[in-house]
């Protein structure tokens, strides 16, 4: 496959049409405004294919002088030129004639005619591209192909063919029924070819036939110019209706060199092999064409496949399936396994389809603005400078379905091609997954344990796709986070892209963090349901299309799309595959540094999508109003919190791609009434704004969006929660110990000396702000916070909220594991109990987020106690652990009160022991026959 080219150029020529002998005139292409991925033709046409004109066989001599002076057959008269069309022609051709203006190529296509019976060769059928013919032959001055030639050899009382016939199913178009949307037809060219194995004396010209309605529309054109222009798609007869109403006075109409079909007989093939051949060649004429004229195709579908399909390693999978499902019969289970991969990569592979992608974004571009305040991109241009040459992988956060239509539409408008898109099976619903699959998506299944044909061809698919160049776009979190967090990756994705690099390290591979932040989302009731235990509700088009009038009803303020900083993975090789020296690997190699690089790079990604997070009204709203019980503030003391974390985010930048809120407090107060994210309370004392519990729940989610940026910040304020006095050395040491969970749990991007540093610059920012002063040197200098109920002390908690149910989530972990004792639980019991525990104690004291007891969190604590030895499975895979571990329980008094620790030791459970049980009483019997002793006694 070939390469794509630069994909940032704005104006890339396209491909010149094949030349032709010099007696036709040269076609200069077209330029297109927006990039476009090259692909090669198709391959069953055009590899293999010599272009036209097919050079004629030698004639051989005649065998004695008898025969050379015997006279020449005949030749077979030509088509009348005089001869009027069909009456139902005529009528048609007046009703068609204001909507058409032909452009002929070239001028005088009458050139052509040299006697001999001239045969048209259309590449569709239509009863549109018939008139259109008639007319350019009747201006060309051609026989018209509405009239049979001289005897008629195609038996159908006319002069032309067409290689495929339209034959759209509207089902099949919106994917309600399987089967292809068009067949090919080539039964009149098998008629012609046998009319002139029948007679000597007849030689037919074929003369192909390019009809375009309308050329590729520029970026400017309006919205059904681009619908309805010439693509790649055979159509059906009410959409090419509409391509004559609206582009049909641009119409092209391009003759090419004939073809005589004398020279194709005389190769002397069989009947089936002569047809296919010719109907071969003609259809990469067509396509050479074509290109030249709108472009290359876009819709890779057809040609991917036959290329995944002859793959060696999908053929090996094709081979292990039939001999483990037909071991008696190997032909037969082989054509069943391989029905099984055809039906696999079409329910994969994207469909793109240019005029699709540009009709959607006149309907997003509504949609946007209807529902949206604005949407933001920021650090574009960093793209655009790093990209080229590269094979660009986005790889965004994933919230919320908009991810997918935000980040095609975004790189649409700025004039790069959109990427493909991998998206789960779930979205490939009845006429919308026809669409998605348009707009360059490729679906993937939840899982593919069990089934490893289907595997081998997704990754070969995925392998074409990286090693043709072409941008692809994939979520390595594996689903929509339900927190506001970053959820741990998930690196099947991220492992194909690394696997087909490197066995074809053709272009550099550069994968492209991306940061959607927004200030209301779409799903955020059913987040909330979910995370409180409610099933995931199913995706259907019947629940889509009832939730449009909502959704277009609400406001849900902006939208902010950030660009992080890219990785190449060519670095990650060059630190965790040094052995590699660039030479392709085989597809079973399976390096020791694969497995390493692919993690690496994952988490990478995740560290440099938090580095590029937005700072938005709601995040600091959500930061300061859920740091109080009842989720409320008095007016000055909401926009003294939220001056002080713009004045800790200006202070202390956690990147320079961070960007934050321009809006000031009181402005910041406003947007959160203005999109019914914040209530007021009138008082005569001074107003209050608060927010209702399911609202509260919902801000949560906003929170966790950026509580990464405020973890040193966080992590002080805590310490100082139920602590007067702490030393500079206690807090860095205290720091340090916490921080592999902290960095695990929120992809913090420091090592732990740069976390201790960082916290040491957060000090020196707290006694500025006068929320700390240095009373001594000791140890580094002793820190004290203001008695009692102070302002400062106030603000110091808001501060710390975000982050003291982590240490609370951690505690019960902790206190769960001491309390059942070392060799009782696995990590799965552990992490039961562990949520078990965590949705007690918010349902008996303080309500707590919805995240606080989600079971992936705790999994995650654990697995990073794993992979610091503080705990290690025995031979029964039970947890075991040491005195270390009750060294970190008490460095958590410091941070903990003494009553919320009692609290948790407290709801902490102990996992059920099977009771003993009593050996039944002996009853006397009567005696009884006596029996054999069972086998073995």
């Amino acid at each position: 496959m070939p390469n794509q080219p630069n994909l940032f150029e704005e104006d890339p020529a396209r491909p010149a049409a094949t030349p032709s002998p010099p007696a036709s005139p040269s076609h200069e292409p077209r330029a297109h405004e927006l990039p476009a991925n090259p692909v090669p033709e198709d391959a069953t046409a055009a590899h293999d294919a010599p272009e036209l004109p097919l050079d004629l066989p030698p004639q051989p001599e005649p065998a004695d002088a008898e025969a050379q002076h015997a006279p020449p057959p005949l030749p077979a008269p030509s088509n009348p030129l005089n001869a009027r069309p069909p009456m139902w022609a005529r009528l048609m051709g007046k009703l068609l004639e204001p909507w058409i203006q032909l452009e002929l190529e070239p001028k005088t296509p009458a050139d052509y005619a040299d006697g001999r019976p001239i045969c048209y060769v259309l590449e569709d059928y239509g009863m549109s591209n018939a008139l259109i013919l008639e007319r350019a032959c009747r201006e060309a001055g051609l026989p018209s192909p509405l009239q049979p030639m001289p005897g008629d050899p195609l038996g159908r009382k006319r002069s032309y063919v067409a290689l495929s016939r339209r034959n759209r199913n509207t089902l099949k178009v919106l994917g309600l029924a399987p089967g292809p949307e068009h067949k090919t037809h080539s039964g009149s060219l098998a008629r012609l070819l046998q009319a002139h194995r029948d007679d000597p004396a007849l030689d037919v010209q074929l003369v192909p036939v390019s009809i375009f309605v309308g050329r590729a529309p520029d970026k400017h054109s309006g919205w059904f110019s681009v619908l309805f222009s010439e693509n790649w798609t055979i159509v059906g007869r009410f959409r090419r209706l509409l391509a004559i109403l609206l582009n049909g006075r641009s119409t092209t109409v391009q003759f090419a060199p004939p073809v005589a079909v004398r020279g194709t007989v005389e190769e002397n093939l069989d009947p089936e092999r002569t047809v296919r051949k010719l109907s071969r060649v003609l259809r990469a004429h067509f396509r050479r064409i074509r290109a030249a004229v709108i472009g290359p195709d876009l819709s890779t579908r057809r040609l991917l496949a036959d290329q995944v399909l002859s793959a060696d390693s999908v053929k090996e999978a094709i081979a292990d399936q039939a001999r483990r499902e037909n071991p008696s019969n190997p032909e037969k289970g082989k054509a069943e396994a391989w029905k099984k991969a055809h039906a696999y990569i079409y329910e994969i592979a994207a469909d793109y389809s240019h005029p699709v992608v540009r009709s959607a974004s006149f309907l997003l571009s509504t949609v946007w603005n209807r529902i949206y305040r604005g949407v933001l991109v920021h650090h574009l241009d960093s793209l655009k400078q790093n990209a080229p040459g590269h094979e660009v992988v986005y790889v965004p956060c994933h919230r919320s379905h908009m991810d997918y239509l935000l980040l095609s539409y975004l790189l649409y408008t700025k004039g790069i091609v959109p990427p493909h898109i991998a998206a789960g099976i779930n979205l490939n619903l009845p006429v919308i997954g026809p669409l998605l699959r348009r707009g360059g998506a490729f679906f993937l299944r939840r899982s593919f344990r069990g089934n490893a044909l289907y595997s081998a061809v997704f990754t070969e698919y995925v392998s074409q796709l990286v090693a043709g160049g072409y941008s692809i776009e994939y979520f390595i979190e594996g689903g929509r986070s339900r927190t506001g967090r970053l959820l741990p990756p998930k690196g099947g994705m991220v492992a194909m892209t690394v696997r087909a690099f490197v066995r074809q390290p053709t272009r550099p591979v550069l994968f492209q963090p991306v940061y959607i932040g927004y200030e209301k989302m779409l799903e955020g009731d059913s987040y909330l349901d979910e995370l409180i235990g409610k099933p995931k509700q199913k995706e259907s088009i019947w629940h889509l299309l009832m939730s449009i009038p909502r959704v277009l009803r609400s406001n849900y303020g902006q939208v902010v799309v950030n660009f992080g900083e890219p990785i190449r993975l060519n670095d990650m090789l060059a630190e965790h595959a040094p052995s590699w020296d660039g030479t392709p690997l085989d597809e079973d190699d399976r390096p020791d540094w694969l497995s390493d690089t692919v993690d690496a790079t994952a988490q990478r990604i995740q560290v440099n999508i938090n580095r590029a997070a937005d700072v938005n009204p709601i995040n600091l709203l959500a930061m300061a109003l859920l740091s109080t019980p009842k989720h409320a503030m008095g007016e000055a003391d909401l926009i003294a919190q939220i001056t002080l974390s713009k004045s800790l985010l200006a202070e202390l930048p956690y990147s320079e791609l961070v960007t934050v809120t321009p809006h000031t407090p009181e402005q910041i107060i406003a947007h959160g009434e203005e999109i019914s994210m914040l209530s007021r309370t009138a008082h005569p004392l001074g107003d209050v704004l608060s927010v209702d519990d399911d609202t509260a729940g919902l801000l949560s989610y906003y929170r966790n969006n950026v509580l990464h940026l405020f973890t040193a910040s966080a992590w002080i304020a805590v310490c100082f929660l139920h602590n007067r006095r702490l030393s500079r050395t206690q807090l860095q040491r205290l720091g340090r110990t916490v921080y592999p969970f902290l960095k695990s749990e929120l992809f913090l991007p420091w090592d732990e000396a740069g976390f201790a540093e960082r916290i040491d610059r957060t000090i020196d920012v707290f006694i500025r702000e006068g929320l700390l002063t240095q009373v001594n040197e000791d140890e580094g200098g002793m820190l004290a916070r203001s008695g009692g109920q102070t302002d400062e002390v106030f603000r110091l908690r808001a501060i710390g909220h975000s982050l003291q149910q982590a240490f609370e989530r951690y505690y019960i972990a902790i206190s769960v594991l001491v309390k059942n004792g070392p060799g009782t639980l696995s990590s799965g019991e552990l992490e039961s109990l562990c949520q078990l525990a965590a949705q007690r104690l918010s349902l008996l004291y303080a309500p707590a987020a919805p995240e606080f007891f989600d079971r992936t969190l705790f999994r995650g604590f654990i697995q990073k106690l794993r992979e610091l030895r503080m705990v290690w499975p025995n031979e029964a895979g039970k947890l075991m652990f040491d005195e270390r571990l009750d060294a970190w329980a008490k460095d958590a008094r410091i941070i903990l009160g003494r009553e919320l620790r009692h609290t948790i030791e407290k709801v902490s459970p102990e996992a059920a022991k099977p009771k003993a049980i009593e050996p039944p009483a002996p009853v006397a019997q009567e005696p009884s026959e006596p029996t054999e002793p069972p086998a073995g006694a």
